[in-house]
């Protein structure tokens, strides 16, 4: 009897834990209608707006969002048509509304998000066809992929370079070798001049001093001094 008790306690409990454990009803603040009638009456002014270039009228935070990012989703969906249907998401303040529209070139869906029974953010997202998604795919994998090769093959010149900057510098050494004897050999040749004007100038003190002792009578040049020599032009030729 008491093992039939302690069954009948448990399957009791078990029984008030789910009941307790339940989902709770939600009543969402806006119903599928009316979240379809303002997600397209949002859309039509948005459209009404940039078809009649009054952007400048704008100013709310989130609705110029929505108009730069209904503008750049244009050119790939082209001009709106008509609403094709509206999703909507919503709790007692939060959620989002999802309407897929019909445009001229492609569909786009505009996804609107609600905080606090507030619209916080819109955005229009273009819906591509499987084989453009992929072709997309495919050329972001090419650019990838060739800017890689691009920088590998750079890199590849650059290392080999590296081979050609010894003989480079080699070359510089050479010429700065070669600059240096022809200084060594010019300061060698200059110092050489030097010496033969000094020899030069002393062979002619001496014959001057002779010349002066003999005009003198003197048995010698012990006496006489030479202070300096200086060129008289004409003159010498004439002596």
């Amino acid at each position: 009897m008491k093992k039939w008790l302690l069954v009948l306690g448990m399957i009791t409990c078990m029984i008030g834990l789910t009941a307790c454990g339940g989902k709770k009803e939600v009543t969402p603040f806006l119903t599928d209608a009316e979240a379809s009638d303002y997600a397209t009456e949002q859309i039509e002014t948005l459209n009404n707006v940039v078809n009649q270039n009054q952007q400048s009228q704008v100013t709310g935070e989130w609705q110029l969002a929505a108009m730069a990012s209904w503008e750049a989703a244009l050119e790939d969906m082209g001009d709106y048509q008509s609403i094709v249907s509206v999703e909507a998401s919503l709790d007692e303040e939060d959620g989002t509304i999802n309407a897929t529209i019909q445009c001229s070139k492609r569909q786009a869906i505009v996804e609107f998000v609600i905080d606090d029974q507030t619209v916080t953010a819109m955005t229009t997202n273009v819906v591509y066809t499987f084989g453009e998604t992929m072709e997309k795919a495919a050329l972001n994998t090419l650019l990838g992929m060739g800017t890689v090769f691009i920088v590998l093959i750079l890199i590849s010149v650059i290392i080999a370079c590296f081979g050609f900057i010894p003989k480079i510098q080699a070359m510089f050494s050479k010429k700065s070798k070669a600059e240096e004897k022809a200084e060594a050999v010019d300061n060698t040749i200059a110092q050489i001049i030097e010496k033969e004007e000094l020899s030069d100038d002393l062979e002619l003190v001496a014959v001057i001093a002779a010349a002066i002792a003999a005009s003198e009578g003197a048995a010698s040049t012990d006496g006489f001094v030479v202070r300096s020599i200086k060129r008289a032009g004409n003159k010498w030729q004439r002596a």
